[in-house]
């Protein structure tokens, strides 16, 4: 499974409804699962995100087609990046140095 970190930001709908936000976390992380992805944690954040969501998935199309119904609520946008771990970065530098 690949991670990705999606960095999140409240609309104006997504703020008005704050008191859901716990819920509405709840509901992406069973949405994501249908698609074959899985919420790893998600994390309400002070400075210039308002959440941040850790996900797993089997490729790009997964995680893009989950983040793009999360998008579609109409309560967050969202930034998203690859993350690799450990071994992943290992076999990049191994490539790399080649």
């Amino acid at each position: 499974m690949l991670t990705y970190v999606a960095l999140l930001n409240w609309t104006d709908q997504g703020i008005q409804d704050y008191k859901d936000t716990a819920q509405r976390a709840e509901a992406f992380g069973a949405e994501v699962q249908k698609l074959g992805a899985k919420l790893l944690n998600i994390y309400w954040t002070v400075g210039p995100y308002d959440l941040v969501a850790v996900v797993e998935a089997p490729d790009d199309e997964t995680a893009t087609a989950a983040l793009l119904q999360l998008g579609g609520a109409g309560n967050v946008r969202t930034t998203t990046l690859r993350a690799f771990d450990r071994e992943e970065m290992d076999r990049i530098i191994g490539k790399a140095a080649g």
